[in-house]
């Protein structure tokens, strides 16, 4: 081996000894370690500068891990900026705070740690704390002026308590007034979370704070959605709430063909004396509203998939040529980076359409650029082009393979167009980079269990 390999290969060992020992919390080897590391820079300063390939330092996995010797030795006497952020844009306080060490999150509030501060994604340490229900955290984050309003592309902190039937927190966020109606930008409410997380507590105490019970997201209303999963004790809450039984979804079937064609007989029962007959149903009966929609949704589920895959192949192959270019030249990525300004600013303003164009733009700039298509299809998403999504979330992942947020785009494409198993596939790949990433995880889960249920209905069907 070459000295200079040799050399690289040795600084290595020595960097994943040193966040090793933040990991295990072995403050005497960690110091021996980070003396060895420092460069004539300074020991701080070098501390400061050694990461891991997701842009985490020593202060990240000690919190991680709670190992709050570590954590005061890195603040204390070496001044780590305890507001840093890794690649996901994520402060060692919401590695703390998702690991529920909340000895670790008081000591790095003490110790000038912004509670608020968000990821990439948006979530802070209280969407995390609600997601998994840890009472005694979430006071203190709320206590610290956390908002418990604020929104991450998953939702509100309340919107992740009902999406994981947590009621003890949502009944706190709700006693610190966080709104059950509020929606995320693809419409969805904590009752609608509530519903697709099969919780009737949290439905219930949502309905109980106002929340509304015929929004509509996704082209359906919360009733189409308990009509979905077959569960009769959410249906019967939801009529008793006030849920219309004849409002329709996207493709204009009412919750009981919805039922029907899933198979759920015990759904369709307890629907059918509250639904107006439907003209195209001939034998308005349990039995003959099932025939009718399994017969018919059969047909059509196999028409839409076979045009699906055919749009999405033709798209991504388009799109993945774009990549067959000459080097980008300064010039460009510069042109490029002005047009992802305007992109980006027409996407706080929810102008989807005009952001597509111009991250298109930049793209045309810059085809090497990953986080274009990511965003290109965050856009296409938005606008429920999930073919679009796909397609740019595909070449993403190719140019960035390692990159986590790809995987999450490819995943939240194939989940749109309800093809669960790939979606949870994508999923998984995403959670293998970073296992610590709760966005990545529950979606997986949520794709594996839309799975399971599809797997289900489809063979009651057959």
């Amino acid at each position: 081996m070459a000295p200079d390999a040799s050399d690289a290969l040795a600084v290595r060992e020595k960097v994943q000894q040193f966040l090793n020992a933040a990991v295990t919390g072995n403050l005497d080897f960690f110091k021996s370690v980070a003396a060895q590391l420092d460069d004539g820079k300074g020991l701080s300063q070098t501390v400061a500068n050694v990461k891991d390939a997701n842009k985490r330092g020593a202060l990240h996995f000690a919190a991680r891990e709670g190992q709050n010797e570590v954590c005061k030795y890195l603040v204390e006497e070496l001044n780590i900026d305890v507001n840093t952020k890794d690649e996901d844009g994520e402060t060692p306080l919401i590695h703390a705070a998702r690991q529920g060490h909340i000895s670790t999150v008081k000591y790095l509030i003490e110790h000038g740690a912004n509670p608020s501060l968000a990821s990439e994604l948006g979530a802070t340490a209280l969407h995390h704390a609600a997601g998994f229900g840890h009472i005694e955290l979430m006071e203190l984050l709320i206590s610290c002026g956390v908002d418990v309003n604020s929104q991450s592309e998953s939702g509100t902190p309340l919107i992740w308590a009902a999406g994981h039937g947590q009621q003890d927190a949502l009944k706190l966020l709700l006693k610190h007034n966080a709104d059950p109606n509020i929606e995320t930008d693809d419409g969805i409410t904590p009752l609608l979370s509530a519903v697709a997380a099969g919780s009737l507590q949290c439905l219930e105490l949502l309905i109980q704070a106002g929340a509304k019970v015929n929004v509509i997201a996704g082209g359906a209303t919360p009733l189409h959605v308990a009509a979905d999963i077959g569960n009769s004790e959410l249906i019967s809450c939801l009529l008793k709430a006030g849920a219309d039984p004849n409002m329709t979804d996207e493709d204009g079937s009412k919750p009981i063909q919805v039922a029907a064609a899933r198979g759920n007989r015990d759904a369709v029962e307890m629907l059918l004396s509250s639904s107006s007959e439907v003209e195209t149903v001939k034998d308005w009966t349990v039995d003959g509203i099932i025939n009718h929609m399994q017969s018919e949704g059969a047909k059509e589920q196999e028409a839409e998939r076979n045009t699906r895959d055919a749009v999405t192949k033709s798209l991504s192959e388009a799109t993945i040529s774009t990549k067959k270019t000459a080097e980008v030249t300064a010039e460009a990525k510069e042109k490029a980076a002005e047009a992802k300004a305007r992109a980006d600013d027409a996407f706080r303003r929810k102008e989807y359409l005009m952001a597509v164009d111009a991250y298109t733009q930049a793209i045309d700039f810059d085809p090497s650029d990953a986080t274009l298509f990511s965003n290109r299809s965050l856009c296409w998403m938005r606008l429920g082009q999930a073919d679009r999504a796909l397609a740019d979330a595909q070449v993403c992942r190719e140019l960035r393979p390692d990159w986590q947020k790809a995987w999450y785009r490819e995943g939240s494409a194939l989940r749109l167009m309800q093809k669960f198993e790939e979606a949870a596939n994508a999923f998984y790949e995403g959670v293998q980079l970073n296992p610590e990433n709760m966005e990545l995880v529950q979606a997986f889960r949520e794709a594996v269990e839309a799975g399971r249920k599809s797997h289900a209905a489809n063979k009651t069907k057959e």
